[in-house]
């Protein structure tokens, strides 16, 4: 899973959303959303119609359907990237008390101080926490990614909701392609980026990647709607409708080949330290919960 820093370029497109974001946003947060018959029609094309979705409606505290989502376990080391290539402090684990439904209608990835007894590749582990891919089960080629999520503040804690392509680890990264539709750091909750990479243009190298300022008045540990619409030779990124990123095939900077015309799995996680938002500075932070309402993709 690939980490960048945001180009400060891109303040500028941050603030150009800014105004019109301020109503949707506080719309998005303050009101549930339920599953819709169809999405505008951004792109010229038809709208989008609802294609696969989990609404998370299981039982208060049972693990993710397993007919949806896969649990990654461990450090990274088993996959030959150990602190999974970011220097993460986290242990991903099956446990439900690191992911689980609410009983409400949500899901609960939670990170953790972690128990004594577990070891990482630096020593004992100092956290535990959920990663959920729908990787073989639910694997779209195009469409609209949604999730609607509430995200937990502290610095060191990396909540995103991206996609890998299919091929991966097959096919190696950037080659397979990445599309983080949301990445947040803990410590600036005043603001997520959208990014994309590829061979040629990926980690902190990549020119593909925009901050999005949440409006003044909008807390991004409220629940918001975070959204890639994906077709053939674009990619358009949206917090609550507003559309704050687009990048297209063969924008400048891409030096590299296109790496988005294939399938790709979507996935969910709560990644603790590294070199994205720096390590935690206290434990009082913990248990975090990245709390999500609905993952939902769409089709034209």
């Amino acid at each position: 899973m690939s980490r960048h820093c945001p180009s400060p370029a891109s303040v500028v497109a941050s603030l150009r959303v800014l105004l019109v974001a301020s109503v949707a946003l506080a719309a998005s947060s303050q009101n549930p959303v339920r599953p819709p018959t169809g999405v505008h029609a951004e792109g010229g094309g038809a709208a989008w119609t609802l294609a696969w979705s989990d609404e998370f409606e299981g039982a208060a505290g049972s693990p993710p359907n397993p007919a949806s989502w896969r649990l990654e376990t461990g450090d990274g080391c088993a996959a030959g990237i150990c602190g999974w290539g970011n220097s993460e402090k986290q242990r991903y684990t099956t446990d439900p008390a690191n992911a689980s439904h609410t009983g409400s209608g949500a899901l609960a990835i939670t990170a953790r101080v972690a128990p004594a007894g577990l070891s990482c590749y630096y020593g004992p582990c100092r956290y535990t926490s959920a990663k959920l891919t729908t990787k073989g089960l639910v694997e779209p080629k195009y469409g609209r990614v949604e999730a609607r999520i509430k995200l937990p503040h502290g610095q060191g804690l990396w909540p995103a909701f991206w996609m890998l392509g299919t091929g991966f680890p097959t096919t190696p990264w950037p080659a397979s392609g990445e599309i983080d539709i949301m990445e947040f750091r803990g410590s600036r909750p005043e603001e997520m980026s959208s990014a994309m990479h590829g061979p040629g243009y990926s980690g902190d190298k990549t020119p593909f990647v925009n901050r999005f300022a949440y409006p003044p008045h909008a807390r991004s540990d409220d629940f918001h709607r975070y959204a890639a619409e994906w077709e053939p030779g674009q990619v358009r990124f949206y917090v609550d409708e507003v559309l704050h990123y687009t990048v297209n095939r063969g924008a400048p900077g891409a030096r590299g080949a296109w790496a988005f015309d294939h399938a790709f799995y979507v996935i969910l996680n709560l990644a603790v330290g590294g070199g994205f938002d720096g390590d935690p500075a206290s434990e009082a932070i913990f248990p975090a919960t990245m709390l999500v309402d609905y993952v939902r993709v769409y089709a034209r």
